[in-house]
């Protein structure tokens, strides 16, 4: 059991439905997102995780309960929706690689494009452990737990002045240069 109360079990029940939340964030861009250009796309979705991901401040400093939403179905509803989210965010990227790639190449570039990923995502788990251990929050110590979750929040913005670098291309493959 950890500092929220939540039990091993309820873990594994989060996990299944994170799961089943990426395959609807997947289902929802190829039905109705896939037109879209791929930098609105970006752009928005980045724009709309920082105040959702902030509400975790609720769930931190135990707002969540004095307006009478339980811990577990805080975290639940919460998780869920910024997988679906991080989901539809995901998907233009490969669009656009999809839209890049030349023919006969396409599982190399998949296999490079997923490295690069596994591979961030490494490098974001370390620099997350800096960030941590820079605001003082340990497994004992959470005084400044909501200060590194604003700020965790925050720096994902700092990727939109990037977002212009991108071409006019939509999820179908259609450029414009």
């Amino acid at each position: 059991v950890n500092d929220l109360g939540f039990k091993p079990e309820f873990l594994g029940k989060v996990n299944v439905v994170a799961s089943l939340a990426s395959l609807f964030g997947v289902i929802m861009y190829r039905l109705k997102l896939k037109e879209f250009p791929v930098k609105d796309l970006i752009f928005w979705t980045t724009l709309i995780s920082v105040p959702l991901s902030l509400t975790q401040l609720l769930l931190v400093t135990h707002k969540n309960l004095e307006i009478g939403i339980p811990n577990e179905f805080f975290f639940l509803v919460d998780n869920t929706v910024l997988v679906v989210l991080g989901q539809i965010a995901f998907m233009p990227t490969l669009a656009l690689a999809a839209s890049l790639c030349p023919p006969g190449i396409e599982g190399t570039l998949f296999a490079s494009l997923m490295s690069i990923y596994n591979a961030g995502g490494l490098v974001s788990q370390e620099a997350g452990a800096l960030v941590t251990q820079w605001f003082g929050v340990t497994d004992s110590e959470f005084g400044n737990l909501p200060q590194l979750i604003t700020f965790c929040s925050l720096s994902s913005l700092v990727t939109l002045p990037f977002i212009g670098v991108l071409g006019d291309v939509d999820g179908s493959g259609n450029e414009e240069y």
